[in-house]
């Protein structure tokens, strides 16, 4: 009598070729279903807070196969605990936005090219995704000429009010430290070339373009030409004005007015904000840090007499 182990072993004997080639196959089968599970999903990269990023350029995909390979990934990443899922989309591929909004995506930031849309998927913590960048960043300068006590002014071709005269900046570009936005917009408005040295004060104030806020610094600057060749574009008017008249003329707002006092202040006790350039201990990347510090190199004190208000705004500091 057999026992059970060998009654099996001679069945299975009895499996012609073409069975066991079939056997090998279908494992085949199994495998090749198992790797097309994988290549339906959305690879995408991963973040330090357990989100995925999908980048429209890095994984391509037709639009009629879009629905799917998402709700794939979709599942996949939900039974990974991923928290949050980043699409990153480009121009090419903006048929996407509909089904991924039909999906619980949001809008969450836009750049000219691309749009990058988000969703939270975890059921056991509050969404804590940061808004986007809500803050503008602006620069505006005393480019200041010590022998003759005065600053360059302008006045905007297009600004709503064009009558007044402003200091000459504008906002920074991506990437861009303040220094260098500083030394790029005087020259592209008033082609004078000028020399960063510090900050002296600066606004921050909401509902400004975009409804975003806004912080507007007010650098101390050295021209090192002197000849004005201003944007006819932008300009109307540049010319070199006395600071002390800038400070009291009609057409200049009391904002910058209360700049130019701040200015008149700096210049009499050399106190301003400094930068030097670092590295982040972590990113390594170059950094820069601000701060209060006396400005050693400046030697020329503002006649202050001669500004009326002078008694009544900083009679206490006077003490040079």
């Amino acid at each position: 009598m057999l026992n059970t182990s060998t009654s099996l072993f001679l069945r299975l004997s009895k499996l012609s070729t073409k069975h066991i080639v079939i056997l090998k196959d279908s494992r085949i089968c199994l495998t090749t279903i198992s790797n097309r599970m994988v290549d339906i999903t959305f690879k995408g990269h991963g973040d330090r807070y357990d989100g995925i990023t999908v980048d429209s350029d890095v994984e391509p995909c037709q639009l009629p196969a879009f629905l799917k390979r998402l709700q794939a990934s979709l599942e996949q990443w939900k039974k990974e605990k991923k928290r949050t899922i980043w699409f990153r989309i480009s121009l090419p591929y903006a048929s996407w936005i509909p089904i991924l909004t039909e999906n619980g995506f949001k809008f969450h930031n836009a750049r000219e090219h691309h749009v990058t849309l988000y969703r939270w998927l975890s059921d056991d913590e509050f969404c804590n995704v940061p808004p986007y960048a809500h803050t503008l960043l602006g620069v505006g300068a005393f480019v200041y000429r010590e022998n003759t006590n005065e600053v360059l002014v302008i006045k905007e071709r297009h600004s709503p009010i064009v009558t007044l005269w402003k200091l000459p900046g504008g906002y920074l570009e991506p990437g861009e430290n303040i220094s260098d936005a500083a030394v790029r917009e005087i020259l592209e408005e008033t082609g004078i070339q000028a020399e960063f040295k510090s900050l002296v004060t600066f606004r921050h104030g909401h509902k400004y373009a975009f409804g975003c806020s806004d912080i507007y610094m007010i650098a101390y600057m050295v021209p090192q030409t002197f000849e004005i060749q201003k944007c006819n574009q932008e300009i109307s008017e540049c010319i070199w004005m006395k600071l002390n008249e800038y400070a009291e003329h009609p057409e200049v707002h009391e904002n910058n007015k209360e700049f130019a006092r701040h200015f008149i202040d700096f210049l009499n006790h050399r106190k301003s904000i400094v930068v030097s350039y670092e590295r982040h201990p972590l990113s390594k990347e170059p950094i820069c840090v601000y701060s209060i510090s006396t400005c050693i190199y400046l030697e020329y004190f503002i006649d202050i007499s001669s500004v009326s208000w002078i008694d009544n705004y900083c009679t206490s500091y006077i003490d040079i």
